[in-house]
């Protein structure tokens, strides 16, 4: 009861059950269910509508939960919106068709501002790959969502992935603290691709590096 608790807190959500944990091969796996005649948020516009059938059964790893993996199960439901078809629910915890959760997205995007991609992929027991792609997943968000012109101080830092072999730069708003732009490299190039694609005009707004 009490690890169901726990789950449902991280995951945030409202409109779905934590049904069952189960404990198999050494990790949890959690079974959700959708609150029965709840009306969902559509994908799109966020409106809520009324369930139209279910997709078939998706796989999400979460975050661990003391050093135990944990995967969550669902059939996601489709919704009839009247403006935007037939469309998938908006799932809280889910980013697009990513295969981890959001809350273990930015976990690990989080850590790999500290540490090397490598590293963070032994301390949470996953392949260095899904911390790479929990982190370009995060920078994608990051940028579809910032907003140019706005920052006024910016910070460069850098991150590497695979015991140091590869380099990534990150441009930072510090006011805001959200990345602006990542670039893989750590050569005055980099740095020039970025000034190129923020703009001189975005640029003249900077007070200070």
């Amino acid at each position: 009861m009490h690890v169901q608790k726990l789950v449902r807190k991280t995951l945030s959500v409202k409109d779905h059950r934590v049904v069952s944990v189960e404990e198999i091969d050494g990790s949890l796996r959690v079974e959700l269910e959708v609150v029965r005649r709840r009306r969902l948020p559509c994908n799109c516009c966020g409106e809520r509508r009324k369930v139209r059938d279910r997709l078939g059964l998706r796989v999400w790893q979460h975050v661990p939960l003391w050093g135990i993996p944990i995967t969550l199960r669902y059939r996601p439901c489709r919704v009839s919106c009247p403006v935007c078809g037939v469309v998938v629910e908006a799932i809280p915890w889910s980013q697009g068709k990513s295969r981890l959760t959001v809350a273990l997205i930015l976990m690990l995007a989080t850590w790999t501002r500290l540490l090397a991609v490598d590293v963070v992929a032994r301390l949470f027991g996953v392949h260095w790959n899904t911390v790479y792609t929990a982190t370009k997943a995060a920078v994608e968000h990051g940028l579809s969502t910032r907003r140019k012109g706005t920052a006024l101080h910016i910070g460069i830092d850098e991150i590497s992935r695979r015991k140091g072999h590869i380099y990534h730069t990150q441009v930072y708003d510090l006011d805001r603290k959200v990345l602006l732009w990542s670039g893989e490299g750590r050569s005055e190039e980099t740095l020039r691709r970025f000034f190129d694609e923020y703009g001189k005009a975005n640029l003249a707004q900077v007070t200070a590096v």
